[in-house]
């Protein structure tokens, strides 16, 4: 099972928002990483086939993303989702089955599978409007694979959801890894880091990096300080570098930053988080302590 992405770009007016990008996606969990307006959308609306390439191809098992053999294998959960409130769960389920062509009798029993799957058998006769965010984006998710999809594309799926709903939405994702295509997009750090074998990061319409926690990590290896320093010593730092965390304590401020060299006589080398990463490449000043 294979998803080939080959020089994909895309151009608006005189903007690139995707620009060359290959990518070669087997089994397993992908998180794509990135800040907002990074292009993650894009891409993945593309992937779906449902926004048009400048130039370049998708394809899956030799398929074409612009076959309906393609889109057979295709699972998608939007960021924006639209939801029927007043249909019950159940219900709502079966109206996006006939959709996609599934027979009554098989619609029936793929929505209660799936209902269980995503632990909401228990309200499936309720109606979608007194579900909670994690709730709707767990009926998200098992719309999406109705159709049993070997490749399940996620555009932020866990944004404005509670720790709780979070955690077990991971959990939720990280199953269904084991035998299908997951493209998961996200600017929530933790999501990629606890689910995702495979991390992607995204800028400007590029992918800049790629590969395991592990790898995706070495940029920043040595590269990442904790420090104790005075509140004028404090307003320097914080003005020169990516802060990833403050604290106060006392007479004293504790900062972990991200720097290419020591940034004070205190500072102590401590190991990377993705997190780190995160602030190195995609704070807003793009100042990396050079």
């Amino acid at each position: 099972m294979e998803l080939i992405i080959d020089r994909l770009t895309k151009h608006y007016n005189n903007k690139i928002v995707a620009d060359r990008i290959s990518l070669t996606l087997r089994e397993g969990v992908y998180g794509l990483l990135g800040a907002n307006g990074s292009g993650k959308t894009t891409l993945m609306r593309m992937i779906c086939g449902i926004l048009k390439p400048t130039s370049g191809v998708v394809k899956f098992n030799g398929i074409d993303v612009s076959e309906e053999e393609y889109r057979d294998s295709l699972g998608y959960l939007p960021q924006d989702f639209g939801y029927y409130p007043e249909f019950s769960a159940y219900d709502f389920l079966l109206y996006m089955a006939s959709l996609k062509g599934l027979t009554k009798v098989r619609a029936k029993d793929k929505a209660n599978e799936l209902l269980e799957l995503v632990g909401l058998s228990d309200v499936a006769k309720k109606k979608i409007k007194t579900f909670s965010g994690g709730m709707k984006q767990r009926l998200g998710i098992a719309q999406s694979m109705l159709n049993n999809p070997k490749i399940l594309i996620l555009d932020e799926p866990t944004g404005g959801l509670d720790p709780k709903e979070r955690i077990r939405f991971r959990n939720l994702i990280s199953r269904l890894g084991k035998d299908k295509i997951v493209l998961l997009s996200t600017h929530i750090v933790s999501d990629v880091e606890y689910i995702a074998s495979t991390i992607l990061l995204m800028k400007d319409g590029q992918i800049i990096h790629q590969g395991s926690l592990e790898d995706i990590l070495s940029p920043i290896d040595g590269k990442v300080f904790e420090c104790f320093v005075d509140s004028h010593k404090a307003a320097d730092l914080i003005a020169a570098y990516p802060i990833i965390n403050i604290r106060e304590e006392s007479d004293k401020t504790y900062l972990r930053l991200v720097s290419d060299k020591s940034p004070c006589e205190t500072a102590v080398v401590v190991p990377a988080q993705l997190e780190d990463l995160y602030l190195y490449y995609f704070n807003e000043g793009e100042n990396k302590g050079e």
